[in-house]
């Protein structure tokens, strides 16, 4: 079985303690993608977003700096392994960049790349504007 993977790079216009943060907070979280989800800044808590169409666990937390989470959506097979994403936030002139990257994806699975974009980061962005 082949597996995929992809990292992007995106800016926002808040600090990364600032997306930490809402990342890491289940209100915050729903608000700022537009789906329902449950979630907090905790090594090995298990999470859910998107109305719980994507779940994972928390693997690994640098404050304010990185989030490395399994990640995985309803699409999986039960066979498949996890997916890992990792997050990396830096604060840069003017905001934060924020570079994903996702590995272990699954041969078949959906364009994930496309759906970070459209279902995270383009939400994302119109939240951080307010």
């Amino acid at each position: 079985m082949q597996l995929t993977e992809f990292t992007k790079t995106e800016f926002f216009p808040v600090s990364a303690e600032r997306i930490y943060k809402a990342y890491l907070n289940a209100t915050e979280h729903s608000e700022m993608t537009g789906g329902d989800a449950e979630i907090e800044a905790k090594v090995g808590s298990e999470f859910t977003a998107w109305d719980g169409y994507i779940s994972g666990k928390i693997i690994a937390l640098n404050e304010n700096e990185e989030i490395i989470s399994t990640w995985r959506t309803t699409e999986f097979n039960e066979t498949d392994e996890d997916s890992h994403v990792e997050i990396s936030l830096k604060d840069i002139e003017n905001g934060c960049e924020l570079t994903l990257t996702h590995r272990n994806i699954p041969e078949g699975q959906p364009d994930y790349n496309i759906g970070w974009t459209e279902h995270y980061f383009k939400p994302m962005k119109d939240y951080f504007q307010n």
